[in-house]
């Protein structure tokens, strides 16, 4: 069995040093050095174009990660780019669930306790006691409750906060209030306290955090957005901040990678930025499900997180 590897920043040793460990009995390859032979499975990030037209060898494409957008930007922008008939794999978790659900549980509490408005008054000097959030009117939405949003909102509603979760179909979440659909979407953003996105990237789901939606959102709202910077349409975030419809932001992600230095975010004090860390991905775990997986392929058994492409996920 063999295995081509791709990651953009070259950095190979460490996956085929952990494949070898899980997977002896697979030789690992990285795509520079292997172009133009024969290998069973692609293990991938982002690749080139020219890595994956017109294959006919490969029985899987696992890709290293949750969301799928960078792989399936090359089908759009390449019609022929992804081999006829070869499913393409992502990861479950791998990790990640747990470290998002840290993630945006420390945005939200920061928001709820407060502490955003505290912080900005020690940077003045201000000595002042600020009205507490009561938790029943702090209401949570989850927009997307795949395997990612459903552990954000099992995990928040942990906290005893009122949460629902919206996603394109229906899904049950325990202790969540579920909506789903576009005839379920007003019902689900009414009143949010506080918005939390974590839907995949499709073209359905392009600029969906618009002017329109911010102002579905209680008025002096917050936002997290976890997912992708193409999902929010940033001039319109902007706005709403300015005028006080959103009291503030946290963002994971964006347009363009790394923020530029004059974008008008960074001079933004309610909009909170880093540098697309909420969920990094862990490669001992995701070596170790995508050896299971490949073992359950080779004895003829089904997956999970096999990408629909139609769907974009």
């Amino acid at each position: 069995m063999k295995l081509q590897l791709y990651v953009p920043d070259g950095r190979y040793a460490p996956w085929i040093d952990g494949f070898a460990e899980v997977l002896p009995e697979a030789q690992c390859v990285t795509w520079e050095d292997s172009q133009g032979q024969s290998v069973d499975y692609a293990v991938v990030w982002r690749p080139p174009v020219e890595m994956l037209r017109g294959r006919t060898d490969l029985k899987a494409i696992f890709n290293l990660g949750a969301g799928v957008d960078g792989i399936l930007k090359l089908n759009a922008q390449h019609p022929d780019a992804l081999p006829a008939g070869v499913p393409i794999i992502r990861l479950d978790d791998a990790g990640m669930a747990a470290q998002m659900a840290e993630y945006v549980t420390a945005a939200v509490l920061r928001y709820f306790r407060r502490l955003d408005v505290y912080d900005a008054q020690e940077r003045a000097g201000t000595w002042k006691f600020q009205k507490p959030h009561r938790r029943a009117d702090f209401t949570i939405g989850v927009m997307g409750v795949g395997t990612l949003g459903a552990h954000i909102a099992r995990t928040l509603a942990g906290f005893g906060f009122p949460v629902r979760g919206w996603s394109r179909s229906p899904k049950t979440v325990d202790g969540v209030q579920s909506f789903h659909g576009e005839d379920g979407q007003a019902a689900f953003l009414d009143g949010l306290r506080v918005l939390v996105n974590v839907l995949p990237l499709t073209p359905e789901t392009q600029d969906i955090i618009d002017t329109g939606l911010l102002h579905r959102l209680a008025h002096g709202a917050y936002l997290i957005n976890v997912a992708r910077g193409q999902h929010l349409v940033e001039e319109d975030l902007l706005a709403a901040v300015r005028e006080g419809q959103i009291a503030g932001a946290t963002l994971d992600v964006f347009r363009t990678e790394p923020l530029p230095a004059d974008h008008p975010y960074w001079q933004e004090p309610r909009i909170t930025i880093t540098p697309h860390i909420s969920a990094l991905t862990l490669r001992e775990d995701s070596i170790a499900q995508i050896a299971g997986k490949i073992r359950l392929l080779e004895s003829g058994k089904p997956i999970a997180g096999v990408v629909d492409l139609q769907r974009g996920y």
